[in-house]
This record gives structure tokens, sequence and C-alpha cells, in this order.
């Protein structure tokens, strides 16, 4: 019987876990790993493969770039989260993982920096006008 591969992802999580004041918990079927609220990566099996998730910034550019050159292995979502499949096959690069975790850590730190839209505000209702309305119509008798 062969021996059965390392996992792959150990490296990942043991470095995520060595940060002060991580707290490691679950998210769906995925661990995740967090400071205070903010995640900065979840990671676990899909599919028979590994799964990876970097909330990134500064490295979206070459995420973007290994996505349409393997598509299969990286995908970037529309606000900074990025997935990287991998099996012990073919692990995920550490120079790769390691510059993600840092940067998707830092920015979990520093609290996300991405601004949400803003949303629109609803013009406030004119209670006011509909109420004279009502007043000045009892007050008027109907001259019919």
């Amino acid at each position: 019987m062969a021996a059965s591969k390392a996992d792959p992802s150990q490296p990942i999580r043991h470095k995520a876990a060595s940060y002060p004041d991580v707290i490691e918990g679950t998210s769906c079927t995925q661990s995740s790993y967090k400071i205070g609220k903010k995640a900065f990566l979840y990671i676990g099996m899909q599919g028979g493969r590994h799964k990876a998730m970097f909330k990134l910034q500064a490295s979206l550019p070459e995420a973007s770039e290994l996505a349409s050159k393997e598509p299969d292995c990286y995908a970037v979502g529309s606000i900074g989260w990025v997935t990287a499949r991998f099996t012990s096959d073919k692990p995920l690069p550490q120079e790769v993982w390691e510059k993600w975790l840092d940067e998707s850590h830092a920015l979990s730190l520093a609290g996300g920096k991405r601004k949400k839209p803003a949303k629109k505000k609803k013009a406030p209702a004119q209670k006011g006008a509909k109420t004279k309305q009502k007043t000045a119509a009892k007050k008027t008798p109907n001259k019919a």
C-alpha cells in the first residue's frame, strides 16, 4: 500500500493560525481564519481538490493573470476574493500563498479598506402634505 501524500493545505493553515489574535472557525464546510469579524482565509476540500480563498488588493493583477492562464486553478471574484484550487500532485506554489496570505491578513487588520458602494437614500415621505390635503378636504363642504 502506497503512503498517502501530505496535505498541501497544512502549511497554509499553520501560517494562518500563527498570526496574533487569529480566530479559527468554520464557514459552511471550509475552515476560516479571522481577525475579529474580518476573515482573511477560507480553506478546505471541494470537489476532490483543496480550495483556498484569500482577500487581495495589491496582488489582484497577478491573481487575474494567473486566472486567465489557469482558469481551472484560479478565480478572481468581483470584490477581491481570489480562489485557488490545488492538489497534492499540483500544490499551490509557496511563494504565491505566502504573499497572498500576508496580504489578506494585512487587509483584515486594516478593516478591508474597500468601501461598499453607498446605498441610495429614499426621499422622505411627505406625510404633512397628505395630511394637509385630507384636512382641507374634510373642511371644504361638498357643493354638489
